[in-house]
């Protein structure tokens, strides 16, 4: 897992080679609120960052460790504007996954990245919020209307479409990506 500090520390230590400060870029408000959200994660979300000079863009993995999801792995994309924190990350899952919450684009139904969205809340918030997703999906406020009905009407046929849709199956007509065994 990439830490926070050592890309502080990375940063520190490269603008001291170019020559000290006069070189160095301050950080916008959003980089330093985002440096402070993203400390001491649970063991079960990794963030990693493509660019680490670019705090703005990164990949959340999820691992949940109960529920029906257990076992699998999701990834996440996060894009933070530089709006922030006064607007909401935008949030993408990056795989096809059969949940009530996350439509088949990757969009996900997440209240605080909509309009419970408040500069209060932070990056931390909506990571914690993701993880409870995949150990209490909400079949109330659904995006997959078809995977919130199974879970109202039937919990044990819903724990077999997600275990048969996490092993890369079908269900119904739908081929999902296999996210077990990462």
């Amino acid at each position: 897992m990439l830490n926070i500090m050592s890309l502080k520390k990375k940063k520190a230590e490269e603008g001291a080679q170019a020559g000290g400060s006069g070189g160095k870029k301050k950080a916008s408000s959003s980089q330093l609120r985002l440096q402070k959200d993203m400390d001491k994660l649970p063991s079960t979300l990794k963030l990693t960052f493509p660019d680490a000079n670019d705090l703005h863009n990164f990949r959340l993995t999820i691992r949940p460790d109960e529920g029906f999801y257990k076992g699998g792995t999701f990834e996440f994309t996060f894009t933070v504007g530089t709006g922030y924190p006064h607007d909401a990350p935008k949030v993408k899952c990056s795989q096809k996954i059969y949940h009530p919450n996350i439509d088949l684009e990757g969009n996900v139904c997440l209240n605080i990245l909509r309009e419970d969205w408040k500069p209060v809340l932070n990056i931390h918030s909506v990571l914690v919020g993701l993880q409870y997703l995949f150990l209490e999906p909400n079949a109330d406020d659904p995006l997959n209307k078809e995977a919130a009905e199974a879970l109202r009407q039937n919990r044990k046929n819903f724990e077999s479409n997600v275990y048969r849709s996490m092993r890369g199956g079908n269900v119904g007509s739908t081929t999902y990506d296999n996210v077990l065994g990462k």
